[in-house]
């Protein structure tokens, strides 16, 4: 009889379970705060608040930035693997 371990990789499955969920948060957490820098921005900014609208477009900013990062980084590793 044919035993689970030479079948399954358990430390490789694991490895891979744990980048996804990481992975799957920090993209939607970096996609929700640009949402709410963008959204943030646009309400200071029609209420005449300029710096609060300026904070709130350097936080979409990054955030955007690091939402396509992420995103690159996930398409870098899938192709090269």
């Amino acid at each position: 009889m044919i035993s689970l371990a030479t079948i399954i990789d358990g430390k490789a499955l694991l490895e891979t379970v744990l980048a996804a969920a990481v992975a799957g948060v920090g993209i939607t957490l970096a996609a929700s705060t640009a949402i709410y820098g963008f959204a943030t921005f646009a309400e200071a900014r029609t209420d005449g608040r300029f710096i609060a609208a300026g904070g709130a477009a350097l936080l979409a900013l990054v955030a955007s930035l690091a939402f396509v990062g992420g995103i690159a980084v996930g398409l870098i590793v899938m192709v090269s693997g």
